[in-house]
């Protein structure tokens, strides 16, 4: 580099320098920018490029420093800028993007719905039912409303008038009563972790209850559960086929928010037959047909079952023409079959009571006839 290049440079630089002195000084920050703004853009040619960067980088520099003496923020460059616009760009693009998206599916659902109507239009005439004779659209209309309206009453309504199957007739055996057991939480309690997911626990005595009631009733699963849940549980519990059918939560009359197992869809003698749950809404309809247990919380030393078992084979070895005669002495009870076991006890001190009575009655029949006797001997010697 020369030294006839090198001179313009170092009197342009030192000319900025001394204008930015006396601006400073004045305050004028504003037309400080634009000074080095303007040195910035002109552009030297031939060797004089590198000493014009390096003016400029000493200009920026200085101009830095009193806008922080000054406490004002430094000016953006041509980058910031230039980033700032691209990204107003790539917004703008993307809304644009997005509108144009809303309005595709506004368009295809305007089609969609046109030509529903127009297969309306065309083809709503050729199912011959009570809305035949109505205007297409119409018809149409009316056949969805009614589809909606059957699907409710599905959800809300038992699937059938008649649950069950008709009674045994001989030579096959029919058990004379029918018990119907709810599943979740009175033969079997949800477990949930995250371990493990959803498991399902074992309540003691069920073995127990099944053989000891199988020939004397008609057992029933009938849950609130699905039956998806709830078949492969009652495999899993009942290995050897005690239970002879099963009901699940479609079998149900849904009511205030609750499954309610409406026993006269049974197609079984309601005075014979006894459903088993932890809720009463569940036997609502039909509240002397049913026993509310309480709700099993896992506990693996209930026996709550083995007592349900004895309750109900004292039922049907007594031979009672009518459960709900008996039921109802236990409708107002938290717990029956606690009930029942006081009562039993109760019966069973009764009973020893009257024994011991008779017991003593015989003795003392049996002092007196003796003193009788002997007294009959003596006055014939």
């Amino acid at each position: 580099m020369s030294a006839t290049s090198m001179f313009p440079m170092c009197v342009r630089a030192s000319r900025g320098l001394l204008t930015l002195r006396s601006w400073s000084r004045r305050g004028s920050t504003p037309a400080v920018v634009d000074l080095i703004r303007a040195l910035s853009t002109e552009k030297p040619t031939g060797e004089g490029s590198a000493t014009g960067g390096l003016a400029q980088a000493i200009l920026q520099e200085r101009l830095q420093q009193q806008q922080k003496s000054q406490g004002q923020p430094p000016p953006e460059g041509d980058g910031d800028s230039e980033q700032k616009h691209d990204q107003g760009e790539d917004k703008k693009q993307k809304e644009n993007t997005a509108y144009a998206k809303k309005m595709v599916m506004r368009l295809a659902g305007l089609m969609g719905i046109g030509g529903a109507v127009g297969m309306v239009y065309i083809f709503g005439e050729s199912i011959p039912d009570e809305f035949a004779n109505d205007a297409p659209v119409i018809q149409q209309l009316r056949r969805t409303f009614k589809y909606f309206q059957d699907y409710r009453q599905m959800i809300i309504e038992p699937t059938s008038p008649k649950l069950l199957p008709d009674p045994l007739r001989e030579p096959y055996y029919q058990p004379p009563y029918t018990l119907v057991l709810e599943l979740t939480d009175v033969l079997l309690h949800p477990e949930w972790s995250l371990a493990t997911g959803w498991r399902f626990k074992k309540r003691p005595g069920i073995d127990y209850l099944f053989q000891q009631l199988a020939p004397l009733y008609e057992i029933v699963i009938f849950t609130a559960e699905t039956g998806m849940t709830a078949y492969p549980l009652i495999d899993s519990i009942d290995p050897q086929g005690f239970v002879m059918y099963r009901l699940f939560r479609d079998a149900t009359r849904y009511m205030e928010g609750h499954h309610v197992k409406d026993v006269s869809c049974l197609n079984r003698d309601t005075s014979k037959v006894i459903v088993v749950d932890c809720k009463r809404e569940a036997f609502s309809l039909q509240p002397f047909n049913g026993m509310a247990l309480t709700k099993w919380d896992g506990n693996s030393e209930d026996r709550t079952l083995y007592d349900l078992a004895h309750f109900l084979k004292t039922i049907a070895l007594s031979g009672v023409d009518d459960v709900r005669s008996v039921l109802e002495n236990y409708a107002l009870e938290d717990d029956p079959i606690e009930a029942f076991k006081r009562r039993q006890a109760q019966l069973a001190q009764e009973e020893e009571q009257r024994l011991a009575e008779l017991t003593q009655q015989k003795k003392q029949g049996i002092s007196l006839g003796s003193f009788a006797g002997r007294f009959w001997r003596s006055k014939q010697e």
